[in-house]
């Protein structure tokens, strides 16, 4: 196998543990101001993912330099292009990770929530609306830069992938909520996830279904299927109250999105309206001897880094539970004479 094809593989990887894992972390983000019906609630969801939040942010990070360094090409035009939709994707980003750290220590906690409700949102939205574009394809000239303009990319089809991303992770919230809490929280999140699967399906395997009509590949047919299904099954395991294996469903169904996206993105990188354009594997990648030395250094750290990150999942897997009111001590005779 071509290294070209490798880096092509691991950065869908990468994109796919970025889905699954911050995907959870938006879905709590959107849903806190719907779940929390006090700053305990409040506290208990954000509690959720506290410890985790930030590590899933490096998949994020280790896809954008996996990225520049593999494929410079596909980099410079993606971000010049796509310059405005990924900023404000940056700054919410910002704003979330700042909301998250600060709200404990300021007397204007709801002006936080607020800011990482958008931040949230914000992110989970755009990521469809760029993906369903990359897909799709853009206007490139023959030097390979982008001609269109914001509007180009806010077409009926992008938006309708912005939509079933926000669901999706929606619904990925809500489930993890459900998975690592107990009591009304736990059941007022078992709850949404069920109305939430329900307009997943329909505006996810709305998305997918055009998707496979107008540039999908017959091998990609099975992951769409599959992420329907994960979904579906997401549905059933809520139902009878497994938890466990809903949030597992789900999680299916995110990577076979992005699986269904990067698969029928290849041998391309970024698809232009005129395929004469586009860029691909190959005339976007870097040297072969930059691509050796990625794929040692790659080799080396990635086993490190998921092991690490895997056991700070195991040792945050408890459920939380909601504190209990606290009440003042009883006041004793001896006290009220002193």
């Amino acid at each position: 196998m071509e290294l070209t094809t490798v880096w092509f593989l691991l950065i869908a990887v990468l994109w796919t543990g970025y889905f699954v894992l911050e995907g959870f972390d938006f879905g709590v983000g959107i849903l806190l101001p719907v779940l929390s019906r006090d700053e305990t609630d409040r506290r208990t969801v954000l509690a959720t993912i506290g410890p985790v939040w930030d590590g899933n942010e490096v998949w994020l990070l280790v896809a954008g330099g996996a990225t520049f360094a593999a494929f410079p090409e596909w980099y410079a035009t993606l971000f010049s292009g796509f310059y405005l939709p990924l900023f404000l994707i940056l700054v919410a980003l910002i704003l979330r990770g700042v909301a998250l750290e600060y709200r404990n220590k300021s007397d204007s906690a709801r002006g936080w929530d607020r800011t990482l409700f958008f931040g949230s949102l914000l992110p989970a939205f755009l990521w469809g609306v760029a993906f369903a574009n990359i897909v799709r394809g853009v206007p490139l000239d023959a030097r390979h830069e982008y001609t269109g303009t914001l509007f180009t990319l806010l077409n009926p089809y992008a938006l309708l992938g912005g939509l079933a991303t926000l669901t999706l992770f929606a619904l990925h919230g809500a489930l993890f909520l459900a998975l690592r809490t107990d009591g009304d929280l736990r059941a007022c999140s078992a709850a949404l996830a069920v109305k939430l699967a329900v307009a997943a399906l329909a505006v996810g395997g709305a998305f997918l279904v055009l998707t496979q009509l107008t540039t999908g590949k017959p091998a990609t047919w099975a992951s769409a299927g599959l992420a329907a299904a994960g979904i579906a099954g997401a549905l059933l395991a809520t139902l009878r109250g497994r938890d466990g294996w809903a949030f597992a469903a789900n999680a299916l169904a995110v990577v076979a999105v992005t699986v269904t996206l990067f698969g029928n993105l290849w041998p391309n990188v970024m698809p232009a309206l005129d395929p004469a354009h586009s860029l691909t594997v190959d005339n976007a990648s870097s040297t072969p001897y930059t691509l050796t030395v990625m794929t040692w250094v790659a080799v080396v750290f990635t086993p490190v880094v998921l092991a690490y990150q895997g056991w700070t999942y195991w040792v945050f897997r408890r459920r939380l539970t909601r504190p209990a009111p606290q009440t003042p001590p009883a006041r004793t005779p001896a006290a009220d004479v002193a």
